[in-house]
């Protein structure tokens, strides 16, 4: 037995985005565990869209463009959703005095904080892969391929990305800590 027509076009058309949604989303929620295959297809549209731009020698703010956003999520994808030493700058800006200040734990007895990311990686690999899918569909259109002098562009992304990982770098030192696992032991293990 079939559903009923639609009364109006607008529902016709919202029926059907839903319906859409939904199997994206059985998609998406088939492919949670292949976290290797996830990473794979995104690295093959990757490098078919540095292909692209090489090959084509055009399209370079879409590929400086892209380059800013994945940036962007590695860095939420690496930093910790609580970081000490925001909440340690915090503390100072409130007034609280430096032996309350809240930090790591460095003793068995206190209490420990497992790692937990900003952006979590099934969130960072869908945003990488609708965002390296849109800048090479935007790589075979004329209207994104923008003159510019590229080296001015690779410099300044180049300065982007060592200011910007310098903080995230000191405070993974500092603390100690790695954002991310191969299968090694979990942090507070014995």
């Amino acid at each position: 037995m079939d559903a009923p027509e639609p009364e109006t076009p607008f529902a016709a058309v919202s029926a059907q985005t839903t319906r859409f949604s939904r199997m994206y989303q059985a998609y998406l929620d088939k492919s949670t565990p292949y976290v290797a295959y996830r990473w794979a297809a995104t690295a093959t549209v990757f490098l078919a869209f540095v292909l692209r731009i090489v090959f084509a020698q055009g399209w370079y703010i879409v590929a400086y463009s892209l380059g800013i956003y994945l940036l962007n999520l590695f860095l939420a994808f690496i930093s910790p959703k609580f970081d000490p030493s925001l909440e340690a700058d915090s503390d100072m800006e409130d007034g609280v005095p430096a032996g309350q200040q809240s930090s790591l734990p460095t003793k068995n007895d206190q209490e420990f904080k497992p790692f937990v990311r900003r952006l979590p990686e099934f969130k960072f690999w869908h945003a990488a892969m609708r965002a390296v899918s849109l800048a090479f569909c935007c790589s075979w259109s004329e209207i994104f391929n923008l003159p510019v002098f590229w080296p001015v562009l690779v410099v300044y992304w180049l300065i982007l990305v060592f200011l910007t990982m310098r903080r995230q770098i000191q405070s993974m030192i500092k603390y100690r800590y790695v954002p991310w696992d191969f299968g090694k032991k979990k942090f507070g293990a014995k």
